[in-house]
């Protein structure tokens, strides 16, 4: 019965060791196509701080804060505190946290590649309404829609990655995802950098161009293949198979697809994904798929990433200085992600994440030092302080970019078996979608009242979040994603929750797994 305790078991035998296959340039074209999906995410990042610093846009849509700035004498923290400029941030993604979990039946009945269409199509279209808003309804209703295309891309994409990538470089692979969303961010910096000196429209030109990469997702949806497992999973195991050896180059690929079938066999078992994945059996992975995206948050990038000029200016710094100092970061962190991809398949999740989270809280208590020393309500930093701050900021980006940025989208993507999978994913975006909601709704009023504090309370996140990862998180690199469960089994803690497979139901799995293994005995190459 589907949700009940007597489930079949699923892939209950290690066959990682018979994997055949190299990395084409089929699989690389076609993730790389995919990643460009994390692109939208990331140019949204970027481009609404810089837009929200911008005297026309301030001018056509929140004149009260324009006056503030310009006439009122009050803390700095406090000069940006207004709830429609962060409504504005926000309201895009409580549009994606909705649209997300709406995505989750989608992406497994009808496949990886209509949800990342889907997600094109209404960036498109949110972008079109940004471009054109004449007034504050239809920004935010385009705000919606630019959230709707977040929600379904950010759900459908690291999954294709996953699914499309070999055993030992998925975490590289998957990792396209966060260099296009680091890209993304850094054009937007790029852009607005430069849209700022165009007046007095130069803000709608900035929020069009999301337009140029919710296009290229959106042919590249159209052109991408399925993903094989999508494909086993909706009972065409014939074109499955044909797509995995085209994807492994090679026709030896029987031991890759049995596990897919294996995995489907169960998938399709199961009737009510969202009330399976509450069993005890996928607690690990929901406890992952609901911490990792949540500490993601929590780190304070969006924080930084969001208002980088609005926090600048904050600060002391002027307009285009402010602009340029978020430009500075968003490059850092599309060049610390190639560290990533580049050593996460030889080191490890683990790895990463504890190193990266310790730089983290070094630099946070460090800006929050420096600020609560050096920077007074009414007063401007010093030249060499703001410098100083600046270093310190993109060193704290360097280090969110080599391990949390990445690895907080990968390793939830990668966990969940094939009946778990789409709605495991839809839970991690949905959750880092509901912090970042909260987080940008929250932000200005947050600095406003803790003024240097803040730092310290991400600070104080992300040194649980290190001992969470350190206690709780098997390392996953290279173990094949339909053999993942197996790894729960083996850890410390896990192993002690995870129900004792039912002999009945394991002896059933394996004999039909003989009598899989006949029909798919290798065929003539």
């Amino acid at each position: 019965m589907a949700g009940g305790s007597f489930a079949p078991a699923g892939v209950t035998k290690e066959r990682a060791q018979q994997y055949q296959g190299r990395v084409t340039s089929f699989v690389v074209v076609a993730c790389i196509i995919a990643a460009i999906g994390g692109s939208i995410f990331g140019y949204d990042i970027g481009i609404s701080g810089g837009v929200t610093s911008m005297d026309d846009f301030l001018h056509k849509f929140f004149p009260a804060i324009l006056y503030r700035k310009r006439h009122t004498k009050e803390s700095n923290y406090c000069k940006y505190n207004n709830h429609g400029l962060a409504a504005f941030t926000s309201s895009l993604y409580l549009a994606g946290l909705v649209a997300s979990l709406a995505a989750s039946p989608v992406t497994r009945k009808f496949g990886r590649r209509l949800s990342i269409i889907v997600g094109g199509i209404s960036f498109l279209i949110g972008a079109t309404l940004n471009a054109a808003a004449a007034n504050l309804t239809m920004l935010l209703f385009g705000r919606i829609m630019l959230g709707v295309g977040i929600g379904f891309g950010n759900q459908a994409v690291p999954l294709y990655l996953s699914e499309m990538a070999p055993a030992h470089l998925r975490g590289g692979l998957n990792m396209m995802f966060q260099l296009a969303t680091t890209l993304g961010i850094f054009t937007a910096n790029m852009i607005n950098y430069g849209t700022e000196k165009i007046r007095p429209w130069g803000w709608r030109l900035s929020l069009g161009l999301a337009a140029v990469p919710a296009l290229l997702m959106t042919v590249g949806g159209v052109l991408l293949p399925e993903t094989p497992n999508s494909l086993i999973e909706r009972g065409l195991e014939i074109k499955g198979r044909e797509v995995l050896e085209k994807v492994r180059g090679t026709c030896n690929v029987t031991a890759e697809f049995q596990d897919m079938i294996d995995a489907s066999e169960l998938a399709n078992s199961i009737k009510h994904p969202f009330r399976n994945i509450l069993e005890k059996r996928n607690r690990p992975q929901l406890v992952m798929a609901i911490f990792m995206p949540t500490f993601q948050i929590l780190t304070g990038i969006n924080s930084i990433l969001f208002y980088a000029p609005v926090l600048f200016q904050s600060m002391g710094f002027g307009g285009n200085a402010s602009l340029y100092s978020s430009v500075v970061t968003g490059a850092v962190l599309a060049l610390s992600t190639l560290i990533s991809i580049a050593t996460v398949d030889r080191w490890g999740r683990r790895v990463l994440l504890i190193s990266g989270g310790i730089q983290m809280v070094v630099c946070q208590i460090t800006v929050s030092i420096i600020l609560g020393l050096k920077f007074k309500d009414m007063n401007d930093l010093s030249k060499g302080y703001s410098i100083l701050v600046v270093v310190v900021i993109c060193l704290f980006v360097m280090a969110f970019g080599w391990s949390w940025g990445p690895l907080g989208w990968t390793v939830p993507s990668e966990i969940f078996p094939l009946e778990t999978r789409s709605t495991g994913q839809s839970i991690t975006v949905a959750v880092n979608l509901f912090f970042t909601f909260i987080i940008a709704q929250s932000f200005l009023f947050l600095l406003c009242s803790f003024k240097f504090g803040i730092f310290l309370f991400f600070a104080g996140w992300i040194t649980i979040m290190t001992i969470f990862v350190y206690a709780f998180l098997p390392e996953t690199k290279g173990i094949p994603i339909e053999e993942m469960t197996l790894l729960w089994r083996k850890h410390w803690f896990w192993k002690r929750i995870m129900p004792e497979e039912d002999e009945s139901s394991r002896q059933t799995n394996l004999t039909d797994m003989g009598k899989s293994a006949a029909v798919v005995s290798e065929p003539d190459c």
